[in-house]
């Protein structure tokens, strides 16, 4: 018998941006072999989560996707779905609401995120008490004078590889202390579940440099010169990737106009 380490991971009720929670469980497996299927459900507290009251806080998590943790020795990342105690989806998980998988759908993403100094609370480059040189000559930049967090990109990108993500690249953004990666997959719960996944990994590395990742559009300010952070979402089907016809391409984007403020 071996025991494992299982890291449920789940994302809170806050609103609007949820925030990644996960806790460890250890259990005995005598031949585990790394399936969902293996794995049960677990508890936590949801009053602490902002996903249940003090009076019947039990929320349940649901295992739906499983991981190497390359980090860990007999280690897992397990993403979960919140659920409330009767098994039904919880409000905030927003991944329940997806139709069926269908692999026809492709996503491709593109990640942006600055790299903040906890102690100076400013992204990497920036001295205190004033700004670094305009944007321009950090993007895709090498050398010490424009690039900084180097390692722990690097770093961020063997852990996702090893995890066994579909991860496809990294580069430095236009700002100082701003990077992003990309991700690609087929499926939108698998696409969601590794892009989750390595923002975990990214999130979880960070503590051993003494950073945060501040995913935040307009982190320095909306009325600061300064380039902000998004996560572009690239996206086909087999009908997108194989028609050539521009009318067929603004057809199915004005089918997308009536929801527009919903999403």
């Amino acid at each position: 018998m071996a025991k494992i380490k299982l890291e449920y991971i789940w994302l809170d009720g806050y609103f609007p941006t949820q925030n990644m929670r996960s806790k460890t469980k250890v259990e005995e497996h005598e031949d585990f072999q790394g399936t969902v299927e293996e794995l049960g459900m677990w508890s936590f507290d949801g009053s602490s989560t902002k996903q249940a009251s003090g009076g019947s806080s039990d929320c349940l998590l649901k295992p739906v996707a499983i991981y190497p943790d390359p980090a860990r020795i007999n280690g897992y990342l397990v993403m979960t779905e919140v659920l409330n105690a009767d098994g039904t989806p919880h409000v905030s998980n927003g991944r329940a609401t997806i139709e069926d998988e269908d692999n026809d759908f492709w996503f491709g993403f593109e990640q942006e995120y600055f790299i903040m100094d906890s102690k100076t609370q400013l992204p990497l480059g920036f001295p205190i008490g004033g700004y670094p040189a305009p944007q321009g000559m950090y993007y895709c930049s090498v050398g010490g004078k424009n690039t900084h967090g180097r390692l722990l990109v690097e770093k961020h990108a063997d852990l996702c590889i090893d995890a066994g993500l579909n991860f496809e690249g990294i580069n430095q953004e236009v700002a100082s202390g701003q990077w992003e990666f990309q991700l690609f997959a087929k499926g939108a719960k698998k696409a969601g579940d590794e892009i989750w996944i390595a923002r975990y990994l990214l999130d979880r590395l960070t503590e051993q440099y003494g950073y945060y990742i501040d995913y935040h559009p307009k982190p320095l300010g909306k009325d600061m010169d300064w380039n902000g952070s998004g996560m572009h979402a690239n996206f086909s089907n087999t009908t997108l990737r194989t028609c050539g016809s521009q009318e067929t391409y603004e057809k199915i984007c004005e089918a997308f106009r009536p929801v527009v403020k919903e999403h």
